[in-house]
């Protein structure tokens, strides 16, 4: 239970510093800032299923992990680790033959990160972890 409240407390820092952000920027967001800050969104709404999910199995009175889950996370963890080698090599690649502010492009790593990771998860809770 107190994992799912910490939980909750880092989306609403996440949530709250990225407001500030955004407005902050005003009207000199352009598009790759929008596009940040809406990627940072889906990745708090992400963050929030997994904590009611989280939330719900505490009430239930399940356990917090259990062999399944920790298989799910495991996949997860793997598959989203190689698609961020290759995400980095394509920014890596991209920087090359474009002019990126460094800032942007590690910025654009980062949440690229979190995405392959809450995509990873998806497919891999909704599809089944399958045995190897």
């Amino acid at each position: 239970m107190k994992k799912v409240i910490i939980l909750f407390l880092i989306v609403l820092m996440v949530l709250v510093s990225a407001i500030f952000w955004f407005l902050s920027e005003g009207s000199n967001a352009g598009f790759t800032d929008n596009l940040h800050f809406l990627i940072i969104l889906l990745i708090v709404g992400f963050a929030v299923f997994i904590g009611f999910r989280r939330l719900g199995s505490a009430k239930r009175r399940e356990p917090a992990e259990d062999e399944l889950t920790k298989k799910v996370l495991l996949k997860t963890a793997a598959w989203s680790y190689y698609i961020s080698l290759y995400w980095w090599v394509f920014l890596l690649f991209i920087k090359d033959r474009i002019e990126i502010d460094a800032e942007l492009l590690l910025g654009t790593g980062i949440l690229g990160m979190a995405v392959a990771f809450a995509l990873s998860w998806l497919i891999i809770y909704f599809r089944g972890a399958i045995n190897d």
